[in-house]
């Protein structure tokens, strides 16, 4: 079978760091995208045209019209049904290559469930929009010795950091903490697709260096802005010897300390994660049509208030538009579901 779809890949086999022995390390490949956003989105459809054997997509989120701008793997017909990000960015890739083999996870990735979203990957790439699931995937890397690759972009700026905890610094050892104060977001500054896409491009070429064994995957900072036409990257140097990851094993992210509600990047709302019940979604849609307009389907019930749009998961987990106040999410969620 691989021999006989070699012309698909012979541009990449052509390319003298790839070859064909490349080429079948690319195909025995398993590749795990964390965030099917305007980074996973371009991550994905890139490595399942290089032909990476299998590809594990997790989001939380649902398709929205403002996606559209910078998040390829979507149309308008995902917006409109609101369908969940992993959902249809599986149907969109399967129809690309239906050599590779996608396994989409609409759920959020927390502490109970990393081993078991994570594990048996090669290689993890970051898509989120927060530095609470980047520190719990830089402890799950440095537990299980799988290596990531951090990637961020607002506005015209965008960064990438590839981490091999094996060989040199964790990201808790260039970021001890997560930033304080104010930040850009792409809800106040904006986000240029191309921005996007660049640290993109550098996150898989980092990814695909790493698979077919090129010696060159090492821990250095690569910051770029698109619109000025700058970029430069610095090596960050050795390992921090009382880093709490990666020298004391210190792994409170992973074992769930910092398990939190988190802000939406442009959307205006708050994700609940921390319920631990099930819900009937009929039946929840039934008891709440009183409260406004309700949409349900297999994945999630959506409910449109005169303050607030809700989405409920059969999960318990829940997205509450029209707030960033914590505070207020739990209440509102409290009153339509309960404590």
């Amino acid at each position: 079978m691989f021999a006989a779809n070699l012309e698909r890949y012979s541009r990449q086999i052509l390319f003298p760091p790839i070859g064909e022995p490349g080429q079948r390390k690319i195909r025995s490949a398993s590749v795990c995208i964390v965030g099917c956003g305007a980074l996973g989105s371009f991550q994905a459809e890139a490595l399942v045209r290089a032909g990476v054997g299998r590809i594990r997509l997790i989001d939380r989120d649902y398709v929205d019209f403002s996606n559209l701008q910078r998040q390829s793997l979507y149309d308008e017909a995902d917006a409109q049904a609101e369908s969940p990000k992993a959902i249809a960015a599986a149907r969109r890739l399967t129809s690309i290559n239906r050599e590779v083999s996608i396994e989409p996870f609409m759920d959020d990735l927390r502490s109970t469930n990393a081993e078991e979203l994570l594990g048996g990957c090669d290689v993890i790439l970051d898509g989120t929009d927060n530095f609470e699931t980047r520190y719990l995937l830089n402890d799950f890397s440095v537990q299980s010795g799988i290596p990531w690759i951090y990637g961020a972009a607002v506005g015209s700026y965008g960064i990438m950091l590839p981490i091999a905890p094996q060989t040199g610094p964790c990201f808790a050892c260039i970021y001890p903490d997560p930033p304080t104060g104010l930040q850009p977001t792409c809800d106040v500054n904006g986000i240029l697709a191309s921005a996007a896409a660049s640290v993109a491009a550098l996150q898989v070429a980092a990814c695909l260096r790493f698979i077919v064994g090129w010696p060159d995957f090492e821990a250095r900072v690569h910051t770029l802005d698109v619109w000025a036409c700058e970029s430069k990257h610095v090596s960050p140097g050795s390992p921090d010897p009382e880093c709490r990851v990666c020298a004391r094993h210190e792994f409170a992210y992973l074992k769930g300390v910092h398990d939190a509600p988190v802000s939406l990047c442009g959307r205006n709302a708050v994700q609940l994660h921390t319920t631990t019940r099930n819900l009937d979604l009929n039946e929840l849609a039934g008891r709440l049509r009183e409260f406004g307009e309700v949409r349900v389907n297999e994945f999630a019930i959506r409910v449109t208030t005169p303050k607030y749009q809700l989405m409920f998961f059969p999960d318990g987990r829940a997205i509450i538009r029209g707030t960033t106040d914590v505070a207020i999410a739990h209440t509102v969620y409290a009153q339509l579901v309960g404590a």
